[in-house]
């Protein structure tokens, strides 16, 4: 299993317009990538210009598909002028997963 952790910093007054973004590609997940296992959108709670995604792929040919989509492409295209600094990216191979 893959996962990649996103952190993302929208401009002071744009978190609205990068939530929505956000919410676009989660929307494309659940109708179009069976392999994209999870697709998590969380705010910060005490800073509400910082996002996170968690991502959760099959496998690399999964995680290529989502990183190389139409969703991912317009959500950079609308971010990209709104985002205050870069992206954090990790991707990673998941070690350990517990369901409680």
């Amino acid at each position: 299993m893959l996962s990649i952790t996103a952190v993302l910093r929208a401009k002071p007054g744009e978190e609205a317009k990068l939530l929505s973004a956000l919410l676009d590609v989660a929307a494309h997940v659940g109708a179009n990538e069976p392999d994209t296992l999870g697709f998590h959108v969380s705010r910060d709670l005490e800073d509400p210009v910082v996002f996170t995604t968690y991502e959760r792929f099959a496998d690399r040919a999964a995680m290529d598909a989502h990183n190389g989509s139409d969703a991912v492409a317009r959500f950079f295209s609308v971010a990209r002028p709104i985002l205050d600094g870069p992206v954090t990216l990790h991707s990673c191979e998941e070690v350990e997963a517990v369901k409680a």
